[in-house]
């Protein structure tokens, strides 16, 4: 094999196809497929992926590879045909998708260097040049950019004397500790003891250690051990009895936490009913999908955590993706505790180089678990036994930009290519997946009780119209204010829970009703106490809140809406004797916050827990018995076809954390919509009810899972460039599908301007179109010009999950 295929790192339709490349004779039998390699591309030096070898190429001239970025592949096999199909399912170039499947850390970074030829006189080179090279061979491109020099090192280019070289660099380095070790016999280290004066006392401490303790150890631990400094350490090193060396080591994101290993526990009859098939599956390496349906607290965990356990006697590895937010410490502490060192975690919290490690821990097969959000899926295991994806309804499993997959789709692919079942688990799972449990395309699991028994949750859902009516003004209903106290007098605790999506705290005046909004985005902005200023949460432009209304120059300006902030003040003024911990953006934006704010709450430091949606999901404690929801309706209005689904999901996940344990639970759902069916319904926890009604809803409206989706979003600086492209791509589309199929459009997008770029989109309904995905990609290729050189964007999702 002499010829490597290659997919270069240029995401862009003419490079879109692998490349061929000669291997140097000293690179055969080294580059293998899957690995990235250092290739000659035009005048510069890029990253690719090797996707194949071959014995011979089509083409005569062949550039050769430069050098190997990797020692073993970075993609197995299977990753590699993962990504054939990821760039076909998600109209992705091959690049991304690979680059998708990888750590960040291991994305390149390019150095753009300019360096004195060899050949090159100094005294020859312009006087400003000179300067430059003075003391280097070589400087930094933005060195050289801030000089001025650029028109002479352009001119000295050309003739030769000064080369342009891009360099490839990792981007993450390997944590290495410095170990010392005794270079010696131990004999020789007893003789040069006895020879030392007596005044050495720190030398002596050093070889007695090393007498006595086999092998190497840390110069950190060692310095702290003997109280000495690296000077004792020099002296010992040059008479050849010591010796140092660096050695690599994992960032390890839980190295000060101990976990506790736990046992399995006993299965109720309902766990043991809707394990049986998947061990089943296991046994027979069956491909099933399953969707285990149980309400919240009914024990899902426990089902996973002994699936898996069978999985690993098998020799076999397992991936568990948990939505981003409920990666909560609690989580890992399950598998941790479980199955110990044989477990690696991923997720966003953590730094490029951890998230390499743990990376690395999976690809040395150091490990047989993984637990992550979304990007987890593409864990380079190479013999999966199970894949299991907790709370399967949540929209963070979608990715927004490309690739735009969904992680439920990898699943099932991954695990066709492994023979092996995916379980899909949720108490209240979206309505494509249970429309196709019911039809038989997933096998459904039932849990129906929840462990011990305990009752759901008593629900109670108060009309703020009515306490508005009766003269309360307050963020609270008196029912809500009076259950509180009686909880802080039991010394119970109690969650509040801040509905914030779609309805943040914006500026308004009084008398106009003129309200502020972004000068480059067509939304309000958002006003943030902590600061006093506004600031667009779409392009980041900030202003400080003004005096007067910029309209009619009224002072009757204020903001409206509820932050968390604006709750904690209003409970300090009400109940003063109560301690509350705040969980959002601003409190949990630094490492490790938001698990030192939830373990102080599980010792019980405060009485009640504020938050918005990270406090909604996966909370386990057993103290909790009072949730309150302070306004339930907020995402009922935004224009979006699943916002009742989400309102239903969210109140029921929220309601779940009550009472999970000994105590009893109660709910205090406020709302000014009480009438609305998801809330009703969320308010007696049934999900089948609402599960009739909201497909009834969605069979009138052509929306999934009756009707696939797709949506084009066009944007452009121009308004009327942005209008006519969307027209034509819509024409275009209508050519090419049936009758049955819908296309609504052009329309502008509901925020119709972000950061000075209109938006307009077309949305598309089909059931059956095997010409859709060739029509997309034909429109992506035509307009390749335009959007690489006429700042025209034009992005397909073909299932999207945020209609915004």
């Amino acid at each position: 094999m002499n010829i490597a295929r290659v997919i270069v790192d240029v995401p862009a339709k003419q490079t879109d196809r692998a490349f061929d490349y000669k291997i140097p004779s000293h690179l055969k039998g080294v580059i293998l497929p899957g690995m990235r390699v250092v290739v000659p591309f035009g005048p510069r030096k890029i990253q690719g992926f090797v996707s194949a070898l071959r014995a011979e190429s089509d083409f005569q001239q062949l550039k050769s590879i430069s050098e190997p970025m990797d020692l073993n592949p970075v993609l197995n096999q299977e990753l590699l045909t993962l990504g054939e199909w990821l760039t076909e399912k998600t109209l992705c170039y091959k690049i991304s998708a690979f680059q998708a499947m990888l750590p960040a850390a291991l994305k390149a970074k390019y150095e753009k260097k300019l360096v004195l030829a060899k050949t090159a006189d100094r005294k020859l080179l312009a006087e400003k040049v000179a300067a430059l090279f003075q003391k280097t061979e070589e400087i930094l491109w933005d060195d050289a950019v801030k000089s001025g020099a650029l028109p002479l090192l352009q001119k000295e280019a050309s003739n030769g004397t000064i080369e342009i070289i891009y360099q490839v660099k990792e981007r993450v380095k390997k944590k290495k500790v410095k170990q010392i070790f005794a270079a010696a016999a131990s004999n020789k280290l007893a003789d040069y003891l006895q020879k030392l004066p007596g005044n050495a006392t720190k030398q002596k401490e050093v070889l007695e250690y090393f007498l006595h303790e086999e092998g190497p150890v840390d110069q950190k631990e060692l310095f702290s051990l003997l109280g000495i400094t690296s000077s004792t350490i020099k002296v010992l090193m040059q008479k050849g009895l010591l010796g140092q060396r660096d050695v690599e080591i994992y960032r390890n994101p839980f190295g000060d936490r101990e976990f506790e290993r736990t046992e399995p526990l006993s299965l109720t009859d309902g766990q043991k009913k809707a394990i049986i098939p998947i061990l089943n599956s296991i046994e027979n390496n069956r491909h099933e999908t399953f969707l285990l349906y149980g309400v919240t607290g009914s024990g899902k965990t426990e089902v996973y955590l002994q699936s898996i356990q069978r999985v690993l006697e098998d020799g076999k590895e397992a991936i568990v993706l948990v939505p981003e937010i409920s990666l909560t410490p609690q989580m890992v502490k399950r598998f941790k505790g479980r199955f110990g060192n044989q477990v690696a975690v991923m997720h966003s919290g953590l730094s490029a180089g951890e998230k390499y490690d743990e990376w690395r821990k999976i690809q040395r097969k150091e490990v047989k678990v993984v637990v992550g959000a979304r990007s987890a899926i593409f864990a380079p295991f190479e013999n999966l036994g199970i894949i299991i994806i907790d709370e399967e309804h949540e929209t963070s499993y979608k990715q927004e930009e490309n690739p735009r997959y969904h992680a439920r789709d990898v699943a099932i692919e991954r695990a066709g290519n492994h023979k092996c079942p995916v379980v899909l688990g949720s108490a209240t799972p979206s309505l494509e997946s249970f429309a196709r449990a019911h039809k038989g395309v997933y096998h459904l699991l039932t849990l129906e009780n929840r462990m011990n028994n305990q009752s759901l949750p008593s629900v109670d859902i108060i009309d703020m119209r009515e306490e508005l009516r009766e003269g309360n003004r307050s963020m609270f209903s008196r029912k809500l204010l009076e259950k509180i106290k009686d909880r802080l007098g039991k010394k119970e605790q109690i969650v509040l829970f801040l509905n914030k999506r779609g309805h943040s705290s914006f500026v308004m005046c009084r008398d106009c009703g003129y309200v502020i909004n972004c000068p480059h985005c067509d939304i309000s902005l958002t006003y943030h106490r902590y600061n006093q200023q506004m600031k667009c949460h779409y392009c980041g432009y900030e202003a400080p809140v003004p005096n007067a209304c910029p309209e009619c120059e009224s002072e009757h300006i204020r903001y409206f809406g509820t932050g968390t902030q604006k709750v904690e003040e209003e409970l300090a003024k009400i109940l003063p004797e109560a301690k509350v911990i705040r969980m959002d953006v601003d409190t949990t934006s630094r490492k490790g916050a938001h698990e030192k704010l939830l373990d102080q709450f599980q010792e019980g430091h405060a009485d009640i827990l504020l938050g918005t949606q990270m406090i909604a999901k996966g909370l386990d404690f057993p103290n909790i018995t009072l949730v309150g929801v302070l306004s339930a309706d907020t995402m009922l209005h935004l224009p979006d076809f699943r916002s009742s689904e989400k309102t239903f999901q969210l109140l029921t996940q929220v309601s779940g954390r009550a009472g999970r344990h000994e105590l009893e639970g109660e709910v205090i759902i406020q709302t000014y919509t009480p009438e609305h069916y998801s809330i009703e319904l969320a308010g007696e926890q049934d999900y089948d009810k609402f599960y009739e009604r909201e497909m009834m809803v969605r069979k009138i409206h052509r929306y999934p899972p009756f009707y696939y989706i797709s949506l084009v979003t066009v944007s452009h600086e121009e308004l009327m460039k942005a209008v006519s492209v969307t027209e034509k791509i819509t024409q275009y589309i209508q050519s090419k599908l049936s009758a049955e199929s819908i296309v609504l459009g052009p329309v502008a997008s509901p925020i119709p301007r972000i950061n000075n770029r209109y938006r307009y989109q077309c949305l598309i309904k089909y059931k059956r179109e095997p010409e859709l995905g060739q029509a997309l990609k034909k429109i992506l290729d035509n307009y390749q010009q335009d959007i690489a050189t006429g700042g025209l964007s034009v992005s397909i999702d073909l299932n999207p999950y945020i209609l915004m």
